[in-house]
C-alpha cells in the first residue's frame, strides 16, 4: 500500500539556485513515515509507549530532478519488505506536476528497550496488513 504526504516547499529549506536542499530531504521523508504509521495506526508515540523503536540503518539516495522553491510536493511511502525483525521503505517525490524527482530506498531494524529484536505478533500483524 502506498501512502502519501504532502508538503510545501518553503526558501529557508532552499538552496541559492531555488532547489530544495539535499539536507531537507531526510526530515521530509521521516515525516512522511510518521505519517504512514499513524496511518498504520502505529504511530511512533504508541510504539514507544510499548518500548519499541525502529532504528535507520541504511538510506540509498537517487536525486533525479530539481524540487523547486514553492512547489508542493506528494512523498509516497510503501514497505517492500518486511519480518519481525527489519523493514524495507520506498520513498518518491514527485513534484506539482507528477514528474517523479527523488527516490530512496531505506533500511530499518526493530528495536525493544533500545536492542534489536523480533516484534511481538500484536505490532507485527498491524505492520503485514500494508505490505505492498
Amino acid at each position: 500500500m502506498k501512502f502519501s504526504f504532502q508538503k510545501r516547499i518553503y526558501g529557508c529549506e532552499c538552496d541559492i539556485y531555488g532547489h530544495l536542499n539535499n539536507a531537507n530531504y531526510l526530515p521530509i521523508l521521516e515525516a512522511a513515515r510518521s505519517e504512514a504509521l499513524q496511518e498504520m495506526g502505529m504511530p511512533i508515540q504508541k510504539l514507544l509507549d510499548l518500548n519499541w523503536h525502529i532504528y535507520v540503518m541504511k538510506v540509498e539516495l537517487d536525486f533525479i530532478k530539481p524540487v523547486l522553491l514553492e512547489d508542493i510536493i506528494e512523498v509516497r511511502s510503501t514497505v517492500l519488505e518486511m519480518n519481525k525483525v527489519k523493514s524495507i521503505w520506498q520513498q518518491e517525490v514527485y513534484d506539482s506536476s507528477s514528474n517523479l524527482c527523488f527516490r530512496s530506498i531505506l533500511k530499518a531494524v526493530f528495536a525493544h528497550n533500545g536492542k534489536p529484536a523480533r516484534l511481538i505478533p500484536e505490532i507485527y500483524s498491524v505492520f503485514e496488513n500494508y505490505l505492498k
